[in-house]
């Protein structure tokens, strides 16, 4: 495996990324929570196609989701009631996420458009795009809410500032001749660093400010096979049309970090997951488990439990510790792409491509 370049640049800041001082709100034992049982309370249905992702409002009242049917839907937790339909995307609407103080919906699209809304009005607040850019896959909200990242069919991560719409930046690797699509992003818990996860599997580490520049390109998923020098190795195939027919086996499906910031980990369609030590990109462990593409990962706020959901159909719970799987979740007719946990970790939200979303309870 390469090793990582400019460590040094990261590890001589004490700030970046790791904070062992780091204490994590006193909610519940996760672990313990979640091993003791799991129980589905309840479905919401009303997408009438495939749906790529939810996300729990922070008050735990409300849940945001969309999909292929191009509606932002919010519901009610309490009664499992549709309480709005949000219309305004063109195309296939790939995340949803509730911004940290939870005034705000955002939603990326293939349309190549970000959309911002009140989740209380339904209003649509701000278009977020610019006039070259390609489908959005990925986007990220700052720790402080004040800025947000895209990631999708372009090797660029575009930054904007959340208040005002304003683009504060773009981010691009050293590489000039490095083209492969940066399709997952997510901030780092400090808010000053980003990482983005590529189409053949690379990962790629960004100061966001205040110089937004790269520094770390890791091989992270990609492997250096003897016939990678195909285009069908290296990422889409694209035929005389320049349709799209196979995505690269080592694209990157997801990153998430622990709360403290001293472990990122990647989920990737070669069916692994790994964790990464912070910040020297020092791949700690690779968790096997899965049998198709891995869409999402997610982090309990005590930082105990890893929570992934799979193409395979299932959603899978890891003890970080130890890195062993204790409990599948299988109840999805197809992929599960959406996973979102409410902020009090006691709930649990699923939602794949059969069209419903399943809310799920722990404990004995």
């Amino acid at each position: 495996m390469t090793q990582p370049t400019s460590p040094d640049t990261l590890s001589s800041n004490p700030g970046f990324i790791h904070n062992p001082d780091f204490q994590p709100t006193p909610l519940i034992d996760s672990l313990a929570y979640w091993k003791s049982g799991v129980r589905e309370l309840k479905s919401f249905r009303g997408h009438t196609q495939e749906i790529w992702s939810v996300s729990f409002s922070p008050d735990g009242l409300t849940l945001a989701s969309g999909g292929n049917d191009r509606f932002i839907r919010i519901w009610d937790i309490e009664t499992g009631r549709l309480l709005r339909s949000l219309r305004g995307h063109t195309l296939t609407v790939r995340e949803v996420k509730h911004s940290p103080d939870g005034q705000m919906i955002a939603s990326a699209s293939e349309d190549r458009t970000i959309r911002l809304w009140n989740p209380q009005t339904g209003e649509s607040l701000r278009l977020l795009f610019t006039r070259y850019d390609h489908g959005v896959t990925s986007i990220s909200f700052s720790p402080d809410g004040l800025m947000l990242a895209r990631a999708g069919q372009n090797k660029d991560i575009k930054i904007w500032e959340v208040t005002t719409g304003t683009e504060l930046m773009t981010l691009l690797g050293k590489d000039q001749y490095d083209h492969n699509w940066s399709v997952c992003t997510a901030f780092c818990p400090d808010g000053i660093h980003l990482v983005a996860g590529t189409d053949v599997g690379k990962i790629k580490i960004y100061e966001v400010l205040p110089s937004g520049e790269e520094k770390i390109v890791h091989n992270g998923h990609w492997r250096d096979d003897a016939d990678d020098e195909s285009t069908e190795n290296r990422g889409f195939y694209v035929d005389d049309q320049g349709g799209f027919q196979k995505p690269m086996e080592y694209w990157i499906g997801a990153l998430t970090f622990t709360p403290d910031g001293g472990t990122m980990i990647s989920g990737s369609r070669d069916c692994t997951i790994k964790f990464w030590d912070m910040p020297t990109m020092e791949e700690r462990r690779t968790l096997k488990g899965h049998s198709a593409w891995v869409r999402n990962l997610l982090v309990t706020q005590d930082g105990q439990v890893l929570i992934s959901a799979s193409d395979d159909g299932t959603v899978k719970m890891w003890d970080i510790q130890t890195g062993r799987q204790f409990r599948t979740i299988r109840s999805h007719n197809g992929p599960v792409r959406g996973i979102t946990l409410s902020s009090d970790g006691k709930y649990l939200a699923t939602a794949g491509n059969d069209r419903i979303i399943t809310l799920w309870e722990g404990g004995e």
